[in-house]
């Protein structure tokens, strides 16, 4: 049993400086009572972010669903099938982000699989017959279209990418993101979550982290909770971001997403995290990052108890789309954005749109690249939030 005098230490530290160790972190994961726990994270985001909870308005763009990797528990991915394209279409792709743009989008979030090209034939001709080897330069193609023809501001997140790569990309994201997922390399075993997953190898993930933050590009990463980890795996995955974010300073956000078992994956009958354990992690991740860290988890995978997420200490709700489907997640709507407001202000907060770059990252110079500014400009309002 531990000391409850440390343990209220620990929580007391976290409240006054916003960043517990690793033994703190572990201690109040295993000890600290829910209430005592919550209230702590509240308290340090309360003091930074005042009552502010934000929201990107954005369109889902799935570009391809080819994926080389098989982790046991997506759905989103796909192998070719002769009656579907292995990609979207530069038509369809602008089709998309323009029906968004006229709902009021203001972000074309590109999401798609790893490197297909490298194991499918399909993906590879595809690609050819576009112009392109690789998807990656695809997607920065599209992206390019999608901000030329429409204003969107593209956030990427497709997978694994080199230092080119995230160059290329810079010059047509206003932000790009990759999940961690997890920094637990046992979960590669056989059988187990990341299991013919070459793009889930933690380290080769944490590399391509690090190199956006020495490039200055405004990221979005975090971890995916109930997969297999232990509590000390969960924790060292938010320590091994919060190293490169002190780091480099690049870090936007951080997503806490609960694992949801899909029917026709390995783990379809696995146990979901229950949302006592999503809220305690989201409370220590709180501590850990302190109160400038954007923390988000998304609400449609707590279904109508999202608010819960609230007392927890997040500020953000991440993208919701009034147009389009959660293709990670397609069977979690998303609420709508009028009762989503409706439901924050019940907890005393004041629901706010923001962009694909939050307003602390479009202000410092080198985040946002030079032919980017004019785009941003047009939908960003004087405090760096969207222009109402």
């Amino acid at each position: 049993m531990a000391d409850m005098g440390l343990v209220i230490n620990a929580l007391d530290r976290g409240i006054e400086r916003g960043r517990i160790s690793r033994e703190q972190a572990l201690m109040l994961s295993e000890h600290a009572d829910l209430v005592s726990l919550l209230q702590a994270a509240k308290a340090v985001r309360d003091r930074s972010k005042h009552r502010t909870i934000s929201y990107s308005k954005k369109v889902f763009i799935p570009l391809t669903h080819l994926c080389r990797d098989y982790c046991g528990y997506c759905t989103f991915r796909a192998d070719p099938t002769p009656d579907r394209e292995s990609f979207m279409t530069p038509e369809e792709v602008l089709a998309v982000a323009e029906a968004g743009r006229r709902v009021g989008c203001k972000e074309a979030l590109f999401s798609l699989g790893d490197q297909p090209e490298t194991v499918f034939p399909e993906a590879k001709a595809f690609l050819r017959k576009q112009g392109f080897e690789r998807t990656l330069e695809y997607l920065a193609a599209m992206t390019q279209l999608v901000l030329d023809q429409t204003g969107l501001l593209p956030h990427s997140n497709p997978g694994l990418m080199s230092a080119v790569d995230l160059q290329r990309l810079k010059e047509t994201n206003i932000s790009l993101g990759l999940m961690l997922e997890s920094g637990s390399v046992r979960l590669l075993r056989s059988g187990r979550p990341h299991w013919k997953a070459p793009d889930k190898v933690p380290s080769r993930r944490l590399q391509t982290i690090e190199q956006a933050g020495r490039l200055s590009i405004a990221f979005t990463t975090g971890i995916l909770i109930g997969i297999g980890e232990t509590a000390e795996e969960r924790l060292d995955s938010l320590l091994a971001i919060r190293d490169l974010h002190e780091k480099y300073g690049h870090i936007q956000e951080v997503i806490i997403q609960p694992f949801r078992a899909k029917s026709g994956t390995r783990m379809a009958h696995e146990p979901e995290p229950s949302t006592e354990d999503l809220l305690r992690t989201l409370a220590i991740a709180r501590l850990i990052f302190g109160g400038e860290m954007n923390i988000q988890s998304p609400p449609n995978l707590l279904s109508d108890d999202y608010p819960r997420l609230l007392d927890a200490g997040i500020n953000d709700w991440g993208g919701i789309s009034p147009l389009t489907k959660d293709f990670i997640n397609p069977e979690a709507a998303w609420p709508q954005i009028s009762i989503l407001a409706e439901r924050t202000a019940a907890s005393g907060l004041i629901l706010r749109e923001r962009l694909a770059i939050y307003p602390e990252f479009s202000s410092r110079p080198g985040f946002v690249a030079a032919h980017l500014q004019a785009c941003l400009q047009k939908l960003q309002g004087k405090d760096g939030y969207a222009r109402n």
